[in-house]
């Protein structure tokens, strides 16, 4: 087991890339990762049976994922839900936001290629901008996989408590992964993942008991926080 110096969790290893790997790194993930179109959400009991809360998904950061394209079937999930969702193609403020209950934004990056690895996405005013909304009552769901992800994320995350190791995330022991350190197993049984209405549900039948996660990047947060998938 090797540890990282960025984190007191134990049991994981942060990567660094070269710089010069970026835009290879970026392009092959790019290559390996499609919308399903076969995905035809089932919602037997949605929390919402109509006009419910707007939910818009960030599309003017780099996105990697956007509700047309690769979160197409969880846009699909969320208005089978209920939900009205919109994607957003504007610049961060409080008129853009207004309205809103939920903001994705899902792996957003402030440059193409190696400048990726030490870019914002976000401008400080869209940083403080998205900090009023929540603290008015939105509620923001903030997405960052591994490098160069965090990179764009990292200063929003900051506005919050977050920290963002801005590597990658590996775990050896077997009995945490699925036949290979980046392979992520988080399960009520190796005591990784956590009790939580996310996690439970409103029944038996919404009950998470495993999730798996390919690497991605560790986080550390504020005294007080949940974290759902323990390392």
């Amino acid at each position: 087991m090797r540890h990282s110096p960025l984190s007191p969790f134990r049991g994981w290893l942060a990567l660094g890339v070269p710089p010069a790997l970026a835009a290879l790194a970026v392009s092959a993930v790019q290559a390996q990762q499609m919308a399903d179109s076969s995905f035809h959400p089932v919602v037997a009991h949605p929390a919402y049976r109509s006009a419910g809360p707007l939910v818009l998904i960030d599309q003017a950061h780099r996105n990697f994922h956007t509700a047309a394209d690769r979160y197409r079937p969880f846009a699909d999930l969320l208005r089978f839900d209920g939900y009205r969702v919109e994607g957003l193609d504007a610049t961060l403020t409080q008129e853009s936001l207004r309205g809103a209950g939920v903001l994705v934004i899902a792996n957003a990056l402030g440059a193409e290629g190696p400048a990726a690895y030490d870019t914002p996405a976000f401008t400080a005013d869209e940083v403080q901008a998205v900090r009023e909304w929540v603290e008015a009552g939105g509620s923001l769901l903030l997405i960052a996989d591994h490098a160069p992800f965090g990179a764009g994320a990292e200063t929003l995350a900051r506005a919050f408590g977050v920290g963002m190791s801005q590597g990658f995330t590996q775990d050896t022991a077997a009995a945490n992964n699925a036949g290979n350190p980046t392979f992520l197993r988080f399960t009520r049984d190796n005591g990784l993942l956590s009790n939580h209405p996310i996690t439970t549900g409103r029944d038996q039948a919404e009950r998470v008991s495993v999730v798996q996660t390919f690497t991605g990047q560790s986080l550390t947060v504020t005294p007080g926080a949940t974290a759902l998938l323990a390392l």
